[in-house]
């Protein structure tokens, strides 16, 4: 079959998906805008709709928008690499998921996998209103479960930076050159009938 180029930087796509899927990257150039709660809400309501185990959302959003009085909070999470250029974002989350099922208490297998599956929609979305979503691992994961005061039974899975695109040039050197959008593993390597 012949790859399909959707002019998406070096992105080919070996089988025809809506393109939304294709033109969404995770760029770390951010304009320093400020975003509001009306920004942040129609990403958290994409998250909302994810499936998950039992209908459980084991999910939680802890955000905070540049310049309000949780800011600061999230943002001394970041390792300073991250720092030096999520500074620009207009809004930081923190993904955590409940690792046991509210219901009956016991230990919920899939709470990561369907936290993941609410956290494309927020970045797709994101994508979609114009906003750029860039997942970090690179941040104090007990910190951010000490700071925002989660029980035990929820896990730290990630943290997003979001913000209006901005230009490569506010980065810091070292960042530039990766300020394009990445290609993906052939389907064949991820894809396979049967064992692997």
């Amino acid at each position: 079959m012949t790859p399909i180029n959707l002019n998406a930087e070096n992105r080919i796509l070996e089988n025809q998906v809506n393109e939304m899927f294709v033109h969404r990257w995770s760029p770390r150039a951010m304009s320093g805008q400020a975003l509001t709660l009306q920004h942040l809400t129609p990403l958290f309501e994409a998250a909302r709709w994810a499936p998950s185990a039992f209908n459980e959302q084991p999910w939680q959003f802890n955000y905070a928008l540049r310049g309000d009085d949780h800011w600061s909070t999230l943002f001394d999470l970041l390792v300073e690499p991250n720092q030096a250029w999520a500074k620009h974002a207009g809004a930081l989350i923190v993904i955590s998921s409940r690792s046991t099922f509210s219901r009956n208490g016991n230990p919920s297998t899939t709470h990561a996998f369907d936290t993941g599956s609410a956290s494309m929609g927020l970045a797709l979305q994101a994508r979609l209103n114009g906003l750029v979503a860039h997942g970090m691992a690179g941040f104090d994961y007990e910190g951010a479960k000490l700071q925002l005061h989660l029980t035990d039974t929820q896990e730290v899975l990630a943290m997003v930076a979001v913000g209006f695109p901005g230009e490569v040039e506010i980065l810091p050197e070292g960042f530039r050159e990766k300020e394009i959008p990445s290609n993906r593993n052939a389907l064949d390597l991820i894809a396979v009938n049967g064992p692997g």
